[in-house]
């Protein structure tokens, strides 16, 4: 077993979380059918409190207007025929779905090309323009896993309120090296799915899709067929979590809301009772006990001298090289609905590697909406891809703020759904957007740095080494293979992808050097 038992503070034990995906309605696109999801069969440490002490959050009033009917108007100004935008997922409730949904269509055959020496079989699959509830994030989904997806996949969108389409959006079909390693209790859930990665669109509520196999050529006189299943999965990530009054200020009172790394500060507010935590939630938040208060939307930066006194505690040996302990923001501050995950956390044994990627969801977004982006992921992630959890083990925005990725703690050996193959003891860091041909953000290539620096520490890994790490079996590696990599490598380290970006893997070099020197190497 690659996974190890560690206990969660003050949390009691209870059952896998199961993951109800309905069948599809013949009368109206609904959500594709899938087993649930069985208890994983790897050592993990109890995630949520007992039965007993679950509540069920809020409704979010502010997302009662995602139930209204949409106007069915077209770029054109003219009306649009569409039908009725899908359901929520069956299985989620109505709170859920008020704080945050996803719609699945199922995809339908589009009309063959009129160039006919293309073939019939690149028709591929598709959807007409139509209206949807509001949503801002879009994926395609399919059934077998393990099936690829050999052609393109465009979208375009109507920004919500308006009758303006974008242009043709590219969907990135390579992700499957995004993933649980093969033969992992994840992986073999049965409720994984093939899946393309997701793509941020925005505040929108008009979609059109189309998936065009790869054309037949000489040495390949019929096209590869189209996976089995394809589903066009729809976001809405929900409201952002209502700001935290300032510490030992009453409900009521006017504070002043933490603000995120490039954006402006917000004008004062009224400060909310705060929302009571679930068992789901407190579970999260405990296993950073030893860093911030049971809660806390934000974990602090600590300095160099604060980080190895602490380091003493949390993991023993770090010192002396180690990075001060950067600003994080939690699973809390960026609103992670926590009933969706598995409750169980899974462990390794270490973290003698970390992988970065690019989440290849673009780079339209704000550092304020990066929240928004990181919620749609996740919700992609475990509602329509079938993982246990968010994916990577840490987000970085484009503004370089830190965010905590899959729950089990920030300073434990989590184990990720990152890079497959070669995601035991690892950790995958996302840097939020795409950067195969724009340059990634000085600020988010420093986080990356002050991030390693201190994680790698924790477990006496040094930025700028090398570390040998036995594949799960990749599509660069077999199974079993040892490997000698850098220990801040780039996704293509372990697997034949384009990740992180040409852009972004340029700037690793630099991200080892100051991680190093943020060590004390």
């Amino acid at each position: 077993m690659r996974a190890l038992l560690v206990t969660s503070v003050g949390v009691t034990c209870a059952a896998a979380l199961t993951l109800p995906l309905a069948a599809p309605a013949l009368s109206a696109p609904a959500a594709h059918s899938a087993s649930a999801r069985p208890p994983s069969l790897s050592p993990e440490s109890p995630g949520s409190g007992p039965p007993s002490a679950r509540t069920e959050a809020a409704p979010n009033e502010a997302n009662e207007a995602n139930e209204a009917n949409e106007a069915n108007t077209g770029d054109e100004g003219g009306a649009l025929e569409v039908p009725e935008a899908a359901p929520p997922r069956t299985g989620e409730t109505r709170a859920a779905a008020l704080a945050g949904s996803t719609q699945s269509l199922p995809l339908e055959p589009l009309a063959a090309p009129s160039d006919r020496s293309m073939g019939p079989a690149t028709a591929g699959q598709g959807l007409d323009r139509r209206t949807a509830r509001p949503f801002s994030l879009v994926g395609v989904v399919w059934d077998d896993a393990e099936a690829e997806l050999h052609g393109t996949v465009q979208v375009r969108t109507r920004a919500t309120g308006s009758t303006s389409w974008s242009d043709w959006q590219d969907v990135e079909t390579h992700n499957a090296e995004h993933a649980a390693d093969l033969g992992s209790a994840e992986r073999a859930s049965g409720a994984v799915r093939g899946a393309t990665a997701p793509l941020w669109v925005g505040d929108s509520d008009g979609v059109e899709v189309r998936v065009r196999p790869e054309a037949a050529d000489p040495r390949h006189p019929a096209a590869v067929p189209l996976p089995e299943g394809l589903r066009l999965e729809l976001v809405d990530p929900g409201a952002d979590p209502a700001p935290e009054p300032a510490p030992g200020a009453p409900a009521g009172r006017t504070v002043t809301p933490a603000a995120f790394t490039g954006n402006p500060v917000p004008p004062t507010t009224t400060a909310a009772v705060p929302e009571v935590l679930t068992a789901e939630s407190a579970a999260t938040s405990a296993v950073n006990a030893d860093l911030a208060p049971l809660g806390a939307a934000v974990i602090p930066a600590l300095t160099k001298a604060e980080t190895e006194e602490e380091a003493a505690i949390v993991a023993a040996g770090a010192k002396p090289y180690i990075g001060p302990r950067p600003k994080i923001v939690t699973r809390k501050g960026w609103g992670a609905d926590e009933k969706l995950r598995e409750r169980n956390f899974a462990y390794t044994k270490s973290v003698k590697a970390a992988f970065v990627h690019h989440s290849a969801t673009g780079n339209n977004y704000t550092c304020k909406q990066a929240p928004s982006v990181l919620r749609s992921i996740y919700r992609y992630h475990v509602k329509s891809s079938g993982w246990r959890d968010f994916g990577y083990n840490f987000a970085v925005d484009k503004c370089g703020n830190i965010y905590e990725g899959r729950a089990g703690g920030v300073a434990k050996a989590v184990l990720g759904a990152h890079t497959l193959g070669f995601n035991t003891n690892t950790m995958g860091v996302a840097v939020l957007g795409t950067y195969s041909s724009t340059n990634p953000p000085a600020a988010a290539v420093t986080a990356v740095s002050k991030l390693t620096a201190w994680k790698l520490g924790l477990f006496g890994a040094n930025p700028k080494g090398k570390v040998t790490l036995v594949s799960g079996g990749s599509g660069k590696y077999s199974k079993g293979k040892k490997v000698k990599m850098n220990v801040i490598s780039g996704h293509r380290d372990g697997f034949a992808t384009e990740c992180p970006g040409a852009r972004l893997y340029k700037k690793l070099g630099k991200a080892r050097t100051s991680s190093a020197k943020l060590q004390g190497r």
